[in-house]
């Protein structure tokens, strides 16, 4: 497969902290096993990418990194997985979602302006003054590339921006709780080809001083935004390498065939 690799985002991973640790990872949806024996170090403000055909456990993982797993009543875990050397199943999970923010496949504002929508993460850690929550929703709405196109609105409903304003604006409320890590569940499959370059750029510029995982069916993608990519199929994990090595030389073969396409 001829995927053009994006040389000026790809950083080496070498000296790179790591951010989230899986150990001897499982779980399960009642009998089902979604998730076998992963062991999986995501690097500290690197981009990395989850990538594998539909059913393959990578977005199952993904939400297991800030507890989405536990508003599944059938889900049962094994193993550990570490966040800044601390078990999240342990933490309490409100805390851990204020470090470990999410963005999810369909953007999802609130029913609200623009301006609740950034500051609802943040009145509900402390209370705020007038100047601190202005300087939190221009700040977000800044990093996520917005700032400019809502300044004039910010009292108007998110529900009428456009499908890729309403992403900027659900990744901009992300920021609010200043995360360490987010986590991206295909941000861009909704998306029309403009949006979706935009959102790749923040991705790429928010992976400078936060840890991002993303979940793609795009292997493009995955090679022009992430530092590392990971390949899932039936649960496992099959192969997880720099991006640069893993789609220049992948060693196992289910990866070759996934990138070759003889497989989705």
């Amino acid at each position: 497969m001829d995927t053009e690799l994006n040389e000026s985002v790809y950083r080496s991973l070498d000296g790179a902290e790591t951010a989230i640790r899986v150990s001897d990872f499982d779980l399960w949806y009642g009998d089902f096993q979604a998730l076998k024996n992963i062991d999986l170090e995501i690097p500290r403000n690197r981009a990395t990418a989850f990538i594998g055909p539909s059913g393959c456990g990578k977005s199952t993982l993904l939400r297991t990194f800030n507890r989405m797993c536990d508003f599944v009543e059938s889900v049962r875990t094994e193993g550990t997985i570490e966040f800044d050397g601390q078990d999240i199943f342990k933490m309490d999970a409100n805390a851990l979602r204020v470090y470990v923010g999410m963005v999810f496949q369909h953007p999802n504002p609130f029913p609200m302006s623009i301006r609740e929508n950034i500051l609802y993460g943040p009145k509900r850690m402390k209370r705020l003054t007038k100047a601190e929550g202005d300087e939190i929703v221009e700040r977000c709405l800044t990093r996520a590339a917005l700032w400019d196109e809502v300044k004039d609105d910010l009292d108007k409903s998110g529900l009428g921006l456009s499908g890729g304003q309403q992403q900027r604006l659900c990744i901009a409320r992300a920021l609010a709780t200043d995360p360490e890590v987010l986590l991206m569940d295909e941000p861009t499959s909704a998306l029309d080809p403009i949006s979706t370059s935009m959102v790749e750029e923040l991705m790429s510029e928010l992976s400078q001083d936060h840890t991002v995982v993303v979940v793609t069916h795009n292997m493009q993608q995955a090679a022009r935004v992430a530092d590392k990519t990971v390949f899932f199929y039936l649960g496992e994990l099959i192969e997880e390498a720099p991006t640069r090595e893993f789609f220049a030389n992948p060693r196992e073969q289910r990866t070759q065939e996934y990138l070759s396409g003889r497989f989705s």
